[in-house]
């Protein structure tokens, strides 16, 4: 087993996600003693405090995930301008009831991919401001706000550019400081 587990939440149940394809491409970039798991949230039932004293086992077992991870990576689309709801759903799911919140404490990393070309700043700011009232500790720098046009992945799902692998590489080593920094 791998020191550090890292839970992967997409924020996009596509199946030709370009932000999976980026999580998958992105988990490649890290060194050895880091293994990723991208988290399922698509099965979760939409969040209603009525369930909390007995949640679905789709519930119980994202926070079960979350928990057992030694950080975290979200990465989002951007739709109207916010986080997707399915991944507002899953936050919310993980941190009730008020008090048994599965993301305290877990160091975060956040970026994201868009056809646009301000990437997904926005559900990045909005998502950032989440995960600070969830106690989650997120990497401010660098900031990844990724454009993606045709060819940005090539047939095996790599970055093809070498400039932006180079970029997110630098995003990768500065996110696994940062998991190491928490972590001890």
């Amino acid at each position: 087993m791998k020191p550090y587990q890292i839970a992967v939440i997409t924020g996009s149940l596509r199946a030709d996600s370009i932000n999976r394809k980026l999580a998958s491409a992105i988990a490649r970039l890290a060194p050895g003693d880091f293994s990723f798991t991208q988290l399922v949230i698509g099965d979760l039932p939409l969040y209603n405090q009525d369930d909390d004293a007995d949640p679905s086992p789709a519930v119980k077992r994202l926070k079960g995930e979350i928990l057992a991870a030694s950080g975290l990576i979200f990465v989002t689309p951007e739709y109207n301008r916010g986080i997707p709801g399915v991944l507002k759903n899953a936050i919310d799911h993980a941190s009730r009831p008020y008090g048994e919140s599965a993301w305290a404490g877990k160091p975060a990393g956040v970026l994201g991919a868009s056809v646009g070309v301000i990437g997904t700043a926005v559900a990045q700011q909005q998502l950032r401001t989440i995960l600070a009232y969830l106690d989650v500790p997120t990497l401010g720098q660098p900031e990844a706000f990724i454009h993606v046009g045709e060819g940005f992945f090539d047939e095996g799902g790599e970055i093809a550019s070498a400039g932006t692998r180079k970029f997110l590489q630098k995003w990768m080593d500065s996110y696994v400081a940062w998991v190491k920094k928490h972590a001890a």
